[in-house]
Order: C-alpha cells, then structure tokens, then sequence
C-alpha cells in the first residue's frame, strides 16, 4: 500500500495565508507562529536597541532588522523564516522584500510553544545556509545558547548575569544584566 504523499508548500502559500496569520517555511513545511508575548518583546526591543545602537555608533555597515522580517535563506521557494532579530552585513542581500540569503546574524526568543523549532530545525538550518553566528534566548529559563559557527564553537551557554561578546565584532558586547524582561 503506498503512503500518502506529504503536502511541499511554497513561498506562495505563506504570502496566501489569512490576514494576520504568521509562519515560516522550513524545507517545504509550514510552522505557525502564535503571537509573542510582553517578556518576549521586551527583550527583542532592547536588544534591536543594543545592536542598532552600537552599528550606527560605529559607523558599520551592518543592519539590524527586528521581525517580522523576511529572509530567503535558500535560493528556492520552499525556505522563508522570520528571526526575531536579523543582523546583515551585505547590501547586496537586502530587496524590497527582505533578505536574500543568510543574514550574518541571528537572534531568536523562544517562546513556550516553538522551544525545540529553534534548538533543533532552525540551528540546522541557519548552520547549513550559512548563518555565522546564531544565539537562541530563552526568558523562561533566562538562558542564552551562542553558536559561532565560522570557528566551531557550539553551544556556549549564559545566563541573563552575563555580558556576552558578539562573536561577529571585536568589540560589542550584551550585558544581559541590562535587559529587563
């Protein structure tokens, strides 16, 4: 007996959902996204602060979007994520609709329901599309999950006591001991 085939969806079956509905496409598959909550959105607001802030201090070339905002990791119509926190160092990624590629760096916050979506499939995902740094916050347990994959280094773990050096500067650092959640 053969088994059913699995549904691939598309980029068009994301910009198809209803009016106010959130996800992301990973290889083809929907994941929805339920709306973030007051402790979730007080991290990303400062810390979009933090990193904004520091680029325009010094006069970077980087940006930072906080989401929703589109990245296209893959060159096909089956990958679209929407990171809490985008950090692209290339102009030549960034259209009208979003990134095209890998942005440089990614934060997300986890929220109760999608913990393992960012522990497990995006830290595969943002690895293998070529993501240099990825850092996974989780205000629960109010722990922080650094990856830095351009010289190996996997899962260095803080606390929200710790000042954490962004792998992609020489000289940026979050002091978690200032953001308030």
């Amino acid at each position: 007996m053969a088994l059913p085939q699995e549904k691939i969806y598309t980029i068009d079956d994301i910009y198809n959902l209803p009016e106010g509905k959130r996800a992301e496409l990973i290889d083809g598959q929907i994941y929805y996204m339920s709306a973030p909550n007051t402790a979730h959105q007080r991290i990303l607001s400062q810390l979009h602060f933090s990193i904004m802030s520091y680029i325009k201090s010094n006069k970077g070339g980087c940006e930072v979007f906080p989401a929703p905002f589109a990245v296209f990791l893959n060159k096909d119509d089956t990958n679209y994520v929407e990171p809490d926190i985008s950090v692209v160092c290339s102009n030549n990624k960034l259209d009208d609709k979003g990134c095209k590629g890998a942005p440089d760096w990614i934060i997300e916050i986890t929220s109760p329901s999608n913990a393992e979506h960012d522990y497990i499939i995006k830290l595969y995902k943002y690895q293998s599309a070529g993501v240099r740094e990825y850092w996974i916050v989780d205000p629960k347990d109010q722990t922080i999950t650094v990856y830095f994959f351009e010289s190996k280094i996997f899962a260095q773990h803080y606390t929200f006591i710790d000042k954490i050096k962004v792998n992609i500067y020489d000289d940026l650092y979050i002091d978690f001991q200032e953001i308030s959640v």
